[in-house]
Parts: structure tokens; C-alpha cells; sequence
């Protein structure tokens, strides 16, 4: 009699979230694990490493004694920073940079819209090289050249101000006006560079549609309306979220390559206070930390309570 033969046993299906699961992807793909690993290292020395340092804003921190050993104090430095009596007046001069920077955030969208129509490849690639080069400069050289084109006495500003017969003017010695200096040379350093994004995004956009949209009469302006920024819209909510999860994130070195004398108070913000009270002389790390931790946890709570509601309106969240 012939062996009936004996049916292939079944192979029990791995369960996601075991770690045998984890295993079994990690040999699969371990070249991409591999290329991710440098990164992975950068993030957990610089990034999530220097986490442990919060601890001093719930310590009276002394160098000689370290983390470890320094007496903890609670609450101290944050009560004692509410009760700054220049409080307020740090918090309106943060917002009123970070908000009139928030106003300029669809900048980079609409010249990404608009260099997206351009169809001179050459000319499309210069626009984009002049663009992106603001953005590789250091603060310092960005800093000295706002400086000397609104110099006083030898600015191109004033100069043609006076040659159209008006008077000179000191533009860095109004406080009223230094905030909008500020927020344009950002936005003339970072517009091509913030584009990169969206271009990409819009290289996804379907040629159909757009042939489609031409043919049925279409300009290019309704195209651009109604097919590449319903497209990019997705890319353009999540870029918001990040952008208003660092509202309150202003870097001091600016500030404080700006400061002199007749701006001061206006350069008064969150940042520039850490930098004085820690580094800049004040050596009062633990209270720097404080302020520092309680300017980051706004910041996530701006984020997340926006990204909870773009989820809600837009169904496009980060999580």
C-alpha cells in the first residue's frame, strides 16, 4: 500500500507587538536599523543625555557638590520666576516676535506655489540656489549685514531715503520697529530654505489632474487654489503644529548681537532672561533651568493641545 502522504504542518503566524515579532523585523531589515543607528546614537547623547540636567530646576545647584548632591528645593525657582517683576513684560515681548513671525509662516508656502509654475528649468534652479543660500550664512554675518544696510550714516537705506529727500533715520534705535526688523531678515534667511518642503510635496501632485484642470478652461491660479494646495494641505498642518509647538522659542543670539542701549527693553524676552541669569554672568544655573523647563512645557502644551485639534477639524495630526 502506498503512504498516503503527510499534510504540511502550519506555520503559526507571528504576532505584532512580541518579540519574537521584533526579531524577526529586525533581521529583515536590518540594513535600514543600521543606517538609522548614527542618529539614533546623536539623539540619545544630545538630546535625550542632557535631560538629566533638568533636575537643577528643582535643586539649589552647586558646581562643587553636583546634581547628585545638591539640596533640592522644589517649586522655589518656578514660584520665583511668576513673581519676576518684569514677568509679563518678558512674556509680551517674546509673543509680540514669535506671533508676527507666526504671520509670516504662509511665505514659504506661497513662493513654493508660485516657483512650482515656473517652466524655465534654468531660471527655476537659479531662483532656487539665490533662495536657499540666506539660509547657510551664520547669525553673525545675517546680523552685520541688517546692521550696516540700515547704518545711520552710511546705510543704502537711508541713502536713498535722503536722495528722495527724506530725513535719515536710526531704524535700530526704535523699539517700536525692531520687532518687524527682526522677523523680516528671518523670513529673507529662511524663505527658500522653508520652501524645500512644499516643493517636494508638490512634485506628488497627479499630472492628470492639472491636464485635466487646463483643459477645462483652468488658470493657473485656479489650479494652484483648487489642486496643489489641497494637496500640500497635509504638509502644511503638520509644519504648523511644529511651528506653534516652539512659539515661545526664541534664540538669544540675535537678540543679542541686535542689543544696544536704545532697544533693550524690547530685546527683554524668555530667552535672553535664561542667557543672563545662567550664562551670561548671573551664574544661576539652577533658576536658568527652571525657566528654561517651564518655557518647554508651554510649548508642548501648545503642541498638543494643537495637534489635538487639527485632528479634530482636519483629521492631519502629528500623532
Amino acid at each position: 500500500m502506498l503512504k498516503s502522504k503527510q499534510a504540511p504542518a502550519r506555520l503559526t503566524p507571528i504576532k505584532p507587538g512580541t518579540w519574537a515579532y521584533t526579531a524577526k523585523r529586525l533581521k529583515e531589515s536590518w540594513p535600514w536599523y543600521l543606517m538609522m543607528l548614527p542618529a539614533l546614537i546623536y539623539l540619545i547623547i544630545f538630546e535625550y543625555g542632557p535631560m538629566y540636567g533638568l533636575l537643577m530646576a528643582f535643586q539649589r545647584y552647586s558646581p562643587t557638590k553636583g546634581i547628585l548632591g545638591s539640596k533640592w528645593v522644589g517649586l522655589k525657582h518656578f514660584i520665583r520666576f511668576l513673581k519676576y517683576p518684569f514677568f509679563g513684560k518678558m512674556i509680551r515681548n517674546t509673543l509680540n516676535i514669535t506671533l508676527l513671525s507666526l504671520c509670516t509662516f504662509p511665505c514659504s508656502i506661497i513662493f513654493a506655489l508660485f516657483l512650482n509654475e515656473i517652466t524655465q528649468t534654468k531660471f527655476k534652479k537659479f531662483a532656487q540656489m539665490i533662495s536657499y543660500m540666506p539660509h547657510f550664512l551664520s547669525e553673525v554675518v545675517v546680523v552685520s549685514l541688517v546692521l550696516l544696510l540700515l547704518d545711520l550714516h552710511h546705510g543704502p537705506v537711508n541713502n536713498m531715503i535722503e536722495a528722495f529727500g527724506g530725513e535719515r533715520y536710526y531704524f535700530m534705535g526704535d523699539p517700536e520697529i525692531f520687532p518687524t526688523i527682526y522677523v523680516l531678515q528671518g523670513l529673507w534667511q529662511g524663505l527658500g530654505w522653508g520652501a524645500i518642503l512644499y516643493i517636494s510635496a508638490l512634485s506628488a501632485v497627479p499630472t492628470e489632474q492639472i491636464e485635466a484642470a487646463r483643459i477645462d478652461g483652468a488658470s493657473r491660479f485656479q489650479v494652484m487654489w483648487h489642486i496643489n494646495l489641497p494637496t500640500i494641505l497635509p504638509t502644511i498642518m503638520i509644519t504648523f503644529i511644529m511651528r506653534i509647538g516652539s512659539l515661545l522659542s526664541l534664540g538669544y543670539t540675535k537678540l543679542l548681537l541686535f542689543q544696544n542701549p536704545l532697544n533693550h527693553e524690547v530685546i527683554q524676552t524668555i530667552s535672553m532672561y535664561v542667557y543672563q541669569t545662567g550664562l551670561g554672568g548671573g551664574g544661576d544655573f539652577s533658576y536658568a533651568t527652571a525657566i528654561g523647563l517651564f518655557n518647554s512645557v508651554i510649548n508642548l502644551t501648545l503642541l498638543l493641545t494643537f495637534n489635538w485639534l487639527s485632528k479634530k477639524l482636519t483629521e492631519v495630526s502629528l500623532f
